[in-house]
């Protein structure tokens, strides 16, 4: 299994304003805009960690998912949610000759956890040998800040702090989430059942 990201976040989806202000840097200079560039990719790396540890996309994009074969031929799970739609499914042979499933053949179930491309019928078709399936689907709460769940944002915003105020500090250290983060994103960590099966 491969995800690609296809789109990136874009910069004026993301609150750097919001976070100068957490930060309480200074306002009012003609350097002010000097810092932008240090909190948009301290806002960055502390979306990417809590994405990660969640399974979430917090703001909408594209995403690409390649498999040689279904997890289950009943329905598929998606590895990020929410899971909005699915743009389309594409079956590449062992010479990489692409077929387009037809959209009536599936369908999106949506979960908060773990979402699931379904077949419409019996089971989604076989894929073949030494070939491989991309799946294309948008996810993420919303295009723009304000739709990211006060939680999540509130978690994004104390790691992009951490990660600004000790900045100098590489390796300094210890690993791990700070504990205010952990609480705040533990509701939506996806819940493993069943040995991480297909459900």
């Amino acid at each position: 299994m491969m995800l690609i990201e296809l789109t990136p976040v874009p910069g004026a989806a993301l609150p750097v304003q919001a976070l100068k202000d957490h930060l309480r840097l200074g306002t009012g200079f003609a350097d002010g805009a000097m810092q932008d560039g240090l909190v948009e990719s301290c806002l960055r790396a502390a979306m990417a960690a809590i994405e990660g540890r969640i399974g979430k996309a917090l703001i909408s994009r594209s995403f690409k998912l390649v498999l040689e074969t279904w997890r289950d031929a009943a329905g598929q799970a998606l590895p990020v949610a929410p899971v909005t739609a699915v743009s389309s499914v594409t079956l590449l042979d062992a010479q990489g000759a692409g077929t387009v499933l037809a959209a009536s053949r599936y369908r999106l179930v949506q979960d908060r956890h773990r979402p699931k491309l379904v077949s419409v019928g019996t089971l989604l078709p076989a894929v073949p040998v030494d070939g491989q399936v991309e799946v294309l689907f948008e996810a993420g709460f919303g295009a723009a800040w304000a739709a990211v769940p006060a939680d999540l944002a509130q978690a994004v915003f104390l790691l992009a702090a951490e990660f600004y105020e000790h900045r100098h500090e590489a390796g300094a250290r210890e690993g791990g989430l700070p504990m205010a983060v952990q609480m705040l994103i533990e509701r939506w960590r996806n819940v493993r059942v069943l040995g991480g099966g297909a459900a």
